[in-house]
């Protein structure tokens, strides 16, 4: 098997001085019972991140999937990327080709899943060096450390804005209360699955705190270059300053190491990539009365990528991609209600991202993009079988100027068991440094010898237009819940490159712009079904039904095949005696173009 570098000598020192601090640590961890959030979850669960607001699962503003704590065990997933697998309507691959495994809802219209939004205890993890992805985002916690998983299948551009145009997976870690004590696993499997994993938790006077790294790895997908090992360390403090403050501090590293390329390409050849996190996040809570709390979060991120590949023709050319990010996120929420019928929370948020790469923009400098954001939503009980949920994200970026993003739905309970949900919501994606400024030049020598990316900046940011019908019930008696949203959504202005001729110091090259070049909507039926049959079970069945259809012939034909028409999976999982547990899946999809990477 194939090795790839995974990190740099810093990263390999943090990573065997916690491995360390864990052994040493490890006979001071006390065993003591820590509160779980399921303390507080009824029969219908209650969703955190649609709005902003705690709210039933069958009162949010939108169709949720909940992967919980006993599913991701039982699953026999290795990452996120296998459990989205799962949920109706995604997409998922586990090849690293590109620079981890992807997923995306309704389609893979590009090399990166850049229409999604991915949240780990609220902190964004999109990525925006790689034309914007969420693909190192979804490696950045073993699962062991989930509490939950939160997938909203639709737009929420409203409550997170930018990136979130397609959905939002949010990832819930477990407290560090409920991980006191060592931790070990193991796995070992064909294809080279080497997964390693430890964990400690300890109690201190007001607080718990928790440390855990890992590495899991594998040869890829068989005929291709991606072998990988993703390495992480990842601590959380869970401090109770005084009876109505909390504070929370994260910290972590992640390094991805995998192979890239094909035997066959003198441009694309066969080469070790690295991929390099680091993040610190400090949220602080105040209840300041039965009726409203405080929320400040602040989060710091850097990224760092090496993709180096030589241009065999030319010998002593390279090929690069390198380059590195960072972003910085200031949010404050205040949450309150204002009567027995109205809820609401608002808001703001400022962010900066900063990317650097010479290969990719032809200039050293970093660039910046500053966005600021409003928002509010507010939950407003009609009357007892009747809640509105209405809501709006206005955000200015400094590089994509303004956009807004309303949203409304209502939520009818039919019966106790039986509700409907109906309503529209807009939401959008601006384009991304590389979409905006992309420069890709190789030369030898002081010789221009290609053009291969020029972007002009001619775009603007794409939106989504989403109306939808939804039905939630529960059949106490089957031990069974059902699960069907019907959706349209109108994009317009959708982002893609298109190659044109331009000159460049006297010659004529023929690269690759950005633009916005179709409009056409995603029209489709999801359905999922769960139920407990027997003691021990879960079953459950998803399925999807989607079409597109286009305002005129697409820019692009690949663009008819980047979304499968039908979809279904069924899944079961079983307790058994002694401990034991079996699971079983299957998971159907009609051809689709994925990655659009030509294979």
């Amino acid at each position: 098997m194939k090795k790839s570098p995974l990190m740099s000598r810093s990263g390999a020192s943090l990573f065997v001085g916690l491995v360390g601090l864990m052994l040493s640590q490890g006979l001071a961890a006390q065993n003591t019972p820590g509160v779980s959030e399921k303390d507080f979850l009824d029969e219908m669960p209650i969703i955190l991140s649609v709005s902003r607001l705690p709210q039933r699962l069958d009162e949010t503003p939108g169709a949720v999937t909940i992967l919980d704590r006993d599913f991701i065990r039982s699953s026999g997933a290795r990452d996120v990327a296998d459990l989205l697998r799962l949920v109706p309507g995604f997409q998922s691959s586990t090849s690293f080709e590109g620079d981890a495994p992807q997923a995306s809802y309704h389609g893979v219209y590009g090399y990166y899943s850049a229409r999604i939004q991915v949240l780990v205890d609220g902190r964004s993890v999109y990525s925006n060096y790689f034309a914007g992805s969420v693909a190192p985002g979804l490696m950045s916690v073993m699962l062991d450390d989930i509490e939950r998983i939160e997938v909203l299948r639709g737009s929420n551009s409203v409550a997170y804005g930018a990136r979130a145009m397609l959905g939002v997976v949010n990832i819930v870690t477990r407290h560090s209360a409920e991980t006191l004590g060592p931790r070990a696993a193991l796995t070992r499997g064909e294809n080279g699955i080497q997964d390693t994993a430890l964990g400690l938790g300890w109690r201190t006077d007001n607080s718990t705190q928790r440390l855990a790294v890992d590495e899991r790895g594998d040869d890829g997908l068989s005929g291709a270059n991606g072998h990988n090992r993703v390495q992480r360390a990842n601590f959380r403090s869970d401090w109770q300053v005084s009876g109505s403050s909390q504070v929370q501090l994260s910290a972590g590293w992640m390094a991805i190491g995998a192979g890239k390329g094909y035997p066959d390409r003198p441009g694309s050849g066969f080469r070790d990539t690295t991929f390099e996190n680091k993040f610190l996040q400090l949220d602080w809570r105040e209840v300041l009365s039965p009726d409203q709390d405080l929320t400040l979060s602040l989060s710091h991120n850097q990224e760092s990528y090496h993709d180096v590949v030589p241009y065999l023709p030319i010998p002593g050319l390279n090929l690069d991609g390198s380059g590195t990010t960072s972003n910085n996120t200031l949010t404050a929420q205040h949450t309150l209600r204002l009567s027995p019928a109205l809820r609401m929370v608002w808001g703001a948020e400022l962010r900066r991202e900063s990317v650097t790469s010479r290969p990719l923009f032809n200039t050293d400098e970093a660039l910046i993009d500053n966005f600021t954001r409003l928002f509010t939503h507010a939950e407003w009980r009609l009357r007892p079988d009747l809640l509105l949920n209405g809501g709006v994200m206005a955000e200015r970026s400094s590089a994509n100027g303004s956009s807004l993003a309303p949203r409304l739905m209502l939520n009818w309970h039919v019966t106790p068991e039986q509700t409907l949900r109906a309503g529209m919501t807009r939401s959008f994606r601006p384009p991304s440094a590389f979409e905006r400024r992309a420069d890709v030049r190789y030369s030898f020598k002081n010789k221009l010898l290609d053009v291969t990316f020029l972007a002009s900046g001619n775009v603007v940011p794409e939106t989504v237009l989403t109306r939808e019908l939804g039905y939630l019930g529960t059949f106490p008696s089957l031990k069974s819940t059902l699960d069907v949203r019907l959706f349209d959504e109108k994009f317009t202005g959708f982002i893609d490159g298109i190659r044109y001729l331009t000159k460049v110091g006297g010659k004529v090259y023929a690269p690759y712009d950005y633009s916005n070049v179709d409009n056409f909507s995603i029209r489709g039926l999801e359905l999922q079904w769960t139920g407990r049959p027997w003691p021990g079970a879960q079953l459950g069945v998803n399925q999807s039904l989607t079409r597109l259809a286009f305002e005129k012939p697409p820019s692009e034909t690949k663009l008819v095949v980047a979304m499968p028409k039908s979809t279904s999976t069924v899944f079961l999982t079983q307790q058994l005696p002694a401990g034991l547990q079996f699971s079983l899946s299957h998971q159907y999809s009609e051809p689709l173009w994925v990655q659009r990477s030509g294979d």
